[in-house]
């Protein structure tokens, strides 16, 4: 099968969030599973120059949208089994940032177009071509209308992956024709059409063959408003077409056996190096060196949805568990004020890093003894993961992603690997906060029981990629 990942990032060449990890960890997997499989990104500013000497020139062509009349050059490298496109146009591309810019509606409707434009001159054409998120949803759309003309392009499905529907691609009425380039009718007959805006992900979500997003649990809540952020109409009607595959880890990557970042390499089941990684964190962040201290870590943008609300809530709560807190992220003002405030109350206790730096969050992964993530709304997650897989026990709300892949341990169950409550409530998770800290002191060898089943359980892609193999081939 042949298969196409279209995606506005993709690590190791650019990234923002989780969508970049999938995008450099699923191909991968197909790959080494026998998919013929390539992946198409915009040629942004930030792509290193190391990657940039690795690449082919294959050709240019022009990219008609609407009125513009476009340049568009194609590059190519292969590596691991993966071939990557790379759609180049410096007006669009050459930015200081990926995402957040004025013209992002035009940006990423020019890669969709230019995606669509430059299948017929890709080393294969694609059986399935596999959009993710509204930065790639108007290929489908594209696709649709360019294929009544050009009878080779009839056969591509499609499958679109909502990473997080918070984010839809809004745009005005009038871009329809001006911008995109369509027929007034895509927005008349209400498939691009939504509260009298153009909704992008709205017009993935009609047009795609399949639509999957990243938990099984996150499937099922994007029925109910709370989740959907208005899609909730929308994912009704197309139900039949949806389903939810959890999200992978990159293992080999995420290690800490191999990790050359960490100050020392341990194994489930032989965690003395953890020990000493935890003595590294402690001096470095300026925290009392206390070994029998459980340090308990944040790795998070800090922001609402990400549950840190509640920690605000109960702040003196936790601190009075006789832990010690590292906060790593950065996000909105009002908790980056409220962390750098409490690390000032609590020295020794807190360290407050407002920043983000892999390097540190594996540093701290790896010394800390119990992760905290709170989230009010978390389609898949990946730090908890990244936790479980550092021997960090994992202490969740139930939703998304989250409940898919933390199991409690609190009343006895087997295979339990983390602490879970489920309403969104500052006393419940202060609670469960208590329960994790009270086993972590009273029962050592209960809880190196749950580490085990963290850092042994199996989260690397190669179960989901069998599942969006199922997919492809419906």
């Amino acid at each position: 099968m042949n298969i196409l990942f279209a995606a506005s990032e993709a690590a190791p060449f650019c990234k923002t969030g989780g969508l970049a990890d999938v995008a450099g960890s699923l191909p991968l997997s197909l790959a080494q599973n026998g998919d013929r499989v390539a992946v198409i990104l915009p040629l942004y500013h930030q792509i290193s120059r190391e990657w940039r000497d690795k690449m082919t020139f294959l050709r240019y062509i022009y990219v008609d949208l609407s009125w513009r009349h476009q340049y568009c050059g194609l590059f190519s490298l292969t590596d691991q089994g993966v071939t990557w496109y790379f759609v180049d146009n410096e007006q669009y591309f050459k930015r200081d940032r990926l995402y957040g810019e004025y013209d992002d509606g035009e940006r990423f409707a020019f890669f969709c177009r230019a995606v669509v434009d430059l299948l017929p001159w890709l080393n294969d054409m694609p059986d399935v071509i596999h959009c993710n998120d509204w930065q790639t949803a108007l290929i489908p759309v594209y696709l649709h209308d360019t294929a009544v003309c050009h009878e080779d392009l009839r056969c591509i499905k499609t499958v679109f992956t909502i990473h997080n529907i918070e984010y839809q691609g809004r745009l005005g009425a009038e871009t329809v024709e001006d911008l995109l380039g369509l027929h007034r009718g895509w927005f008349d007959d209400g498939t691009i059409a939504m509260d009298g805006d153009v909704n992008l992900m709205k017009a993935a979500l009609m047009t795609a063959d399949q639509v999957t997003t990243v938990s099984p649990t996150y499937a099922r809540q994007l029925h109910h408003g709370y989740y959907a952020h208005g899609m909730e109409s929308v994912i009704g009607r197309i139900d039949g077409k949806l389903c939810g595959i959890l999200n992978g880890l990159d293992t080999v990557g995420y290690d800490p056996a191999h990790d050359q970042t960490i100050c020392a390499n341990y194994t489930a089941d032989d965690l003395s190096g953890k020990a000493a990684c935890k003595e590294a964190l402690q001096k470095k962040l300026g925290l009392a060196v206390e070994k029998d201290t459980p340090i308990l870590a944040i790795v998070s943008r800090l922001v609402g949805h990400k549950g840190l609300d509640l920690v605000c809530q109960v702040f003196d709560g936790i601190m009075s568990c006789g832990v010690q807190l590292v906060v790593l992220g950065q996000g909105e003002p009002q908790y980056e004020d409220f962390f750098r405030y409490q690390a000032a109350r609590y020295k020794g206790r807190l360290a407050a890093c407002i920043t983000y730096s892999d390097s540190l969050a594996r540093q701290i992964y790896s010394g800390s003894d119990l992760f905290l993530m709170p989230s009010k709304s978390e389609p898949c997650g990946l730090s908890q993961m990244i936790a479980m897989r550092y021997g960090a026990v994992p202490i969740v709300r139930q939703t998304g992603g989250l409940n898919d892949s933390v199991h409690s341990c609190q009343v006895g169950q087997e295979g339990g690997n983390g602490f879970v409550f489920a309403d969104y409530n500052a006393f419940d998770m202060l609670h469960v906060v208590e329960q994790a800290v009270g086993l972590y002191r009273g029962d050592r060898i209960g809880f190196a029981a749950v580490q085990h089943c963290g850092m042994t359980d199996d989260f690397s892609w190669t179960k989901s990629a069998e599942e969006y193999r199922k997919v492809y081939k419906k």
